[in-house]
């Protein structure tokens, strides 16, 4: 049972990355904004492929829930999180572009770090609760982050949009897994329990964080963005058990000290991955409505040719 545990896990974590890599070839291809409003979801989700992917991600899921009902969290979350390599490689294949070996040490980076980050925190099987009043203040914050966070990205270059959206979408992808998982476990005690603000909360904040997950995928570093939500989105989840849920930290000094090495080899890995010169060059064309480079000749020759200021990389 154990084998077959493994090898469905590592199965979802395939099929989350093919469909993440699916989406992102039409958020890339998109118009619109470099950084797109809530339309551009409407936009996506009228295309087949993009649809496909969501369904991809989807099967992902559920076959990484099945995997743990028959192997310890322990075992399957580290697998879980084998999908970046999946991810960089599909990218490459889509893209028709080779993988380089500096993509694949970032990526194992990231892997071992949030391997141990996963393997560190304590893991509790007592039932959840948060109030409502509790839900709604951490909904709020979220969105104000976002807010802000939507603000500046259409200053930033996209090697730090990347990572500035695809944090944002992980902390609002984790709060979501958390209140999901209040909701949830309280169903199995009352049913009535998703009849509830936090399940509305909980969708709420899922579509707010989808637009800035596809809007990361829409700077063209699509490794870095996938590898940024592996490593927020359980952090977040984590934290918020910890703080909220009354999960708990790592206990132990060394406990402590290895997570804060884990998170900190997590981090460079993504880091590496969104500096690296290994951006999809469909996303480097000028937006709608962005400005132009300074000094750039506005004719109609050269309008097809402009990218945004630092979209050239």
């Amino acid at each position: 049972m154990l084998i077959w545990s493994i090898l469905i896990a590592l199965a979802g974590a395939f099929c989350m990355a093919l469909g993440s890599a699916l989406q992102e070839r039409d958020a890339v291809r998109a118009p619109g904004h470099s950084v797109a409003r809530f339309g551009f979801l409407l936009h996506l989700a009228q295309r087949p492929r993009w649809l496909l992917g969501t369904l991809g991600a989807g099967a992902g899921v559920v076959l990484h829930l099945v995997a743990l009902s028959g192997a310890p969290l322990t075992i399957i979350q580290p697998i879980g999180v084998t999908g970046l390599i999946f991810a960089i490689v599909l990218s490459a294949v889509f893209n028709r572009r080779r993988v380089r070996p500096g993509q694949i040490v970032a990526g194992g980076a990231v892997m071992v770090g949030l391997a141990g980050l996963l393997l560190l925190f304590p893991h509790t099987a007592q039932t959840p609760h948060m109030a409502t009043g509790t839900a709604l203040a951490l909904a709020g914050s979220v969105a104000a982050v976002g807010c802000a966070a939507y603000a500046a990205a259409h200053w930033l270059p996209p090697a730090l949009r990347v990572l500035l959206l695809a944090a944002v979408g992980g902390v609002a992808l984790g709060t979501t897994s958390a209140l999901a998982r209040v909701v949830a476990a309280n169903a199995v005690v009352d049913a009535t329990a998703v009849l509830s603000w936090l399940t509305v909360l909980c969708v709420a904040v899922a579509v707010f964080g989808g637009l800035f997950q596809q809007n990361a995928y829409r700077t063209g570093h699509f490794a870095a963005a996938y590898a940024t939500l592996l490593v927020v989105d359980p952090i977040t989840g984590a934290g918020i058990g910890a703080l909220l849920l009354g999960e708990g930290l790592p206990a132990t000094p060394l406990d402590q000290a290895l997570a804060a090495g884990s998170a900190l080899l997590a981090i460079a890995g993504t880091v590496a991955l969104a500096v690296a010169r290994n951006r999809n060059p469909e996303a480097a064309r000028h937006r709608t409505g962005d400005p132009a480079p300074a000094g750039t000749a506005l004719s109609t020759t050269s309008v097809h040719s402009t990218t945004t200021p630092g979209d050239s990389r």
